[in-house]
């Protein structure tokens, strides 16, 4: 996964190098502890600063159950695919707001590494198979890459 910082609406990129046949199942990224102690800023009015922006598909092959909801403010986002196979991507948008009293750009943005620490949790299997857990920390570069380890 990439985090790309990107007035008005913000991207994030998911591609799935895993192995034949480990599909991403779920995904599910948690905010909470990252460094800019971030939320998803989804309705004007709310708990973000200024700009808003709602969840946003803009492209990708992968295809998700139902249509997420993420509420204002809330610092988890978690999407269960129907399809997401290996080679396939999927990008998608929304705002993001940092909650620190003193940023670099000031709430409405996020910048350095204030997105690094934020959880990806990832479920990855068969179609119609159990899946397996892998979680991976965002980092400094503002990605994160959950792989199992190696025997």
């Amino acid at each position: 996964m990439v985090f790309i910082e990107s007035a008005p609406r913000d991207r994030f990129e998911i591609r799935n190098d895993s192995s034949a046949g480990q599909r991403i199942q779920r995904l599910t990224l948690d905010l909470s502890p990252s460094a800019g102690k971030l939320i998803f800023d989804t309705i004007e009015g709310g708990t973000g600063v200024e700009v808003f922006q709602p969840f946003r598909v803009e492209s990708g092959e992968a295809r998700f159950r139902g249509s997420p909801v993420i509420q204002d403010g809330s610092e988890r986002l978690t999407l269960d695919f129907t399809r997401f196979e290996p080679g396939q991507r999927f990008v998608f948008s929304i705002d993001v707001d940092d909650q620190l009293n003193a940023s670099d750009l000031g709430q409405i943005r996020v910048s350095g590494r204030e997105m690094e620490g934020a959880l990806l949790n990832a479920v990855f299997g068969p179609s119609g198979g159990a899946g397996a857990e892998l979680q991976a920390r965002v980092d400094g570069n503002n990605r994160a890459r959950a792989k199992a380890a190696c025997p």
